[in-house]
């Protein structure tokens, strides 16, 4: 478990990051994000041990981080910063190479490893002949290749097409399930909510929402509801307590004013006629990060 507590980080009079304090469980995938200047890489880049923080702590299982235990991990910086002349596997063999694995378990390692991200033909090109999204996956490759105990990527989705993003959704879920302490910035809220166990939420380098994806839908759900029947459901209208938010024939979305007067609202529609579903409307990514950076 990689943990942060109380981080401190000072520019001159601005502080960037006040009392930063979250955990990234390994085996689990954690989504970190956050508008510009939030606060996201500067967090993580004191994760990295690149930059000094003035408070707080940086763990892993319960120890100050050393120099040693960041040998162990992986990275992947929002901008590209591989040798755009060297051939893609020879680039990644390299790395491996860096981290002490002979030529052959590198070669071997980062050309399976390659393949799983989609550049098995990709193997003799030179970096800056591939393309941004290309790009992008030889990076995380580099990042994947001495298989770190813990993963820190910023903004890996950046460039991708859908159909990169699933596989390297694939990669990253694959790495998360052996084990690895997976945590990832990216602006697409849609692909983090999908694919995260886990989501921290940061707004003016402070934290304001952490915990698990349920736990946060949960904690930041109202009493809304969606009825779908057989029948014309107007008569919601007339319900004391209910205030209709959308309304269509049989269907509707509704508020509460409490679980009681939800549960009024199913009996009567069950009286009516057929029921297909009545649910709670559970908020998306979306919703809960304009609710808590208000």
């Amino acid at each position: 478990m990689l943990t942060l507590r109380g981080i401190v980080k000072t520019y001159g009079d601005r502080r960037v990051l006040d009392d930063v304090s979250f955990d990234v469980p390994p085996g689990r995938l954690t989504g970190f994000v956050g508008g510009n200047g939030a606060g996201k890489t500067t967090t993580m880049r004191i994760m990295l041990g690149l930059l000094a923080h003035e408070e707080g702590e940086v763990a892993l299982d319960g120890a100050p981080v050393t120099a040693n235990d960041r040998r162990s991990f992986g990275y992947m910086p929002e901008e590209r910063g591989l040798y755009p002349k060297m051939k893609v596997l020879e680039h990644i063999v390299y790395l491996a190479r860096l981290h002490g694995f002979s030529r052959s378990d590198a070669t071997e390692r980062a050309t399976a490893l390659l393949e799983q991200l989609g550049l098995g033909e990709r193997l003799g090109d030179n970096i800056e002949a591939l393309s941004l999204g290309n790009q992008q996956r030889a990076q995380i490759a580099a990042a994947l290749v001495h298989d770190p105990s813990v993963l820190i990527l910023d903004e890996p989705f950046s460039g991708l097409d859908p159909l990169a993003v699933e596989v390297v959704a694939g990669v990253l879920a694959d790495r998360a399930a052996q084990g690895t302490a997976v945590l990832f910035s990216s602006h697409q809220l849609d692909v983090v909510e999908r694919l995260c166990d886990d989501l921290v939420i940061i707004a003016g380098g402070t934290i304001r929402a952490s915990g698990s994806r349920d736990e946060l839908r949960a904690a930041h759900s109202s009493r809304r509801f969606e009825l779908v029947s057989s029948g014309d459901a107007g008569w919601l209208r007339e319900e004391a307590g209910i205030h209709v938010v959308e309304f269509d024939g049989g269907y509707a979305v509704f508020d509460a004013d409490s679980d009681e007067a939800a549960q009024r609202v199913l009996r009567r529609a069950v009286s009516l006629g057929d029921v297909a579903s009545f649910a709670p409307q559970r908020p998306t990514l979306a919703q809960i990060f304009k609710e808590v950076i208000q």
